[in-house]
């Protein structure tokens, strides 16, 4: 078996089993199984596909073979709900859907107790919406989706800290449920299960300790962030963009919750103070609808293009939900309705640049802190043209990688709880230095981008 740790990465189009390997210092990877992630409209409501994620994971680790520990990361705010006997009440409604369209609005502002950036399917407001149902009534306990998936391996019920403190009913200061906003949103506190940490024994499947990790997928990908020292932001870089600073502690100032940044718990009590931006999320939609094409053509396509000549404010709602992404990019950038791939590609990622861009410079100014250097981890450090852009963007040097930052947070939290790695986060992401491909992409400065973001009002 030797010092070996499965991590289970869910990702919102696809998930996989991640074996590490600890050896010597050394950190080797294998990817031994991926597994579409695919949702489900059923009447109306847009759903994950819970039970066939779950089949991934255990076909994941039976391929992952003996392994000293398991850790479930996912993306953020989505849960099931269990009643008395256990079972599943429902699949988990997917945040796209548009249930909680209008919520938000209705709700008492909250960031003086939870010090979240305000997004539509925060999961206080999911829960509002289905707060008439019978399911919610019926409902024993809310389990966030890593939580569920390691309440199915262990039957152990609790909620991870990191992925917990998205849900908008955690208090920023104390790190524990907020029980008074809790009571005041008329919501049920019975539901919400005891809270647990990165590092705590959750319980055992089939004799494998299952351990949390950071189960927001974020929370995992800053724990592998290669930083030396602390003058960085960080970009995690995948459907989503989380763009920001760690830091001791909060910051909930009128300007912050005006600038709608968001103070989400990470790793070893830090604060990960970031926004979220939309992301490839475009991207991909615009790949998927033009069925699969070759990506590093396309991209080399969309390089030869001119310099910001379409941008858009990706942040717009409008970009949110599924279907004729292309169509709405064109519309919102005015471009003509034959407008190329390459050029619809170039246009989502100046846009993505600039809006890396925003959210850096807001975080410092925010934050009263300056950084030297943005660490691109995840997915997205595989587009070449995308940190280069980002770099220009930001007038800062870009290190890009690792990819496998989220399995590798994962990996090395779980690693420690077994007394494999030693340490805190400094140690941790200089063993990712170590041992990870690190790219290097220096800015090339231009006032064009002051122009662009003035063009698109930011």
């Amino acid at each position: 078996m030797s010092d070996a740790f499965a991590a289970v990465d869910l990702g919102a189009s696809s998930g996989r089993v991640v074996v590490g390997r600890f050896h010597q210092g050394e950190l080797e990877l294998d990817v031994v199984h991926r597994f579409a992630n695919e949702p489900v409209r059923v009447g109306g409501t847009l759903h994950w596909d819970i039970l066939a994620l779950y089949r991934g994971v255990v076909e994941g680790l039976r391929e992952a073979g003996p392994v000293r520990g398991i850790g479930i990361d996912s993306w953020a705010v989505d849960y099931g709900l269990i009643d008395d006997d256990g079972a599943l009440l429902g699949n988990p409604v997917h945040y796209r859907d548009a249930r909680t369209d209008g919520i938000a609005e209705r709700v008492r502002d909250i960031y003086d107790v939870c010090g979240l950036q305000t997004l539509p399917f925060n999961t206080v407001y999911q829960l509002i919406a289905a707060e008439p149902t019978a399911q919610y009534a019926a409902a024993h306990r809310l389990l966030l989706i890593p939580d569920l998936l390691a309440y199915w391996l262990t039957g152990e019920i609790g909620a991870e800290y990191t992925n917990a403190s998205t849900t908008g009913l955690l208090d920023v200061r104390t790190r524990e449920w907020s029980w008074p906003l809790i009571s005041e949103l008329g919501l049920r506190s019975t539901v919400l299960p005891p809270i647990r940490h990165p590092g705590d024994r959750i319980g055992l499947y089939e004799g494998t300790p299952v351990i949390a990790v950071g189960s927001h997928d974020t929370a995992s990908a800053v724990v592998a962030v290669p930083a030396d020292g602390s003058d960085f932001a960080y970009i995690s870089c995948g459907t989503w963009s989380l763009v920001g600073l760690e830091l001791d502690h909060p910051v909930l100032s009128d300007a912050s919750r005006a600038a709608n940044f968001t103070n989400e718990g990470g790793v070893d009590s830090t604060i990960r103070y970031l926004r979220n931006v939309m992301g490839l999320w475009p991207l991909q939609e615009c790949l998927r609808e033009w069925g699969s094409p070759d990506l590093p053509a396309l991209l080399a396509a969309a390089a030869s293009k001119p310099e910001l000549a379409h941008v858009v404010d990706l942040d717009d709602p409008v970009f949110l939900p599924p279907g004729d992404m292309a169509g709405r990019l064109r519309k919102t950038a005015g471009l003509p309705a034959d407008a190329d791939r390459p050029t619809v590609v170039r246009c989502i990622l100046d846009s993505l640049a600039l809006a890396h861009r925003r959210a850096v410079r807001q975080a410092q100014e925010l934050a009263g802190r300056q950084v030297s250097v943005v660490h691109l981890v995840g997915g997205g450090a595989r587009n070449e043209l995308l940190c280069q852009l980002t770099a220009d963007a930001c007038g800062l040097p870009v290190l890009a990688g690792p990819v496998e930052a989220t399995a590798i947070g994962n990996l090395l939290v779980q690693a420690r709880a077994a007394g494999v790695v030693e340490g805190g986060l400094d140690a941790m992401r200089a063993l990712v230095r170590e041992t990870q491909q690190i790219v290097r992409y220096e800015p090339v400065v231009s006032t064009a981008w002051d122009d662009a973001a003035t063009r698109v009002g930011r």
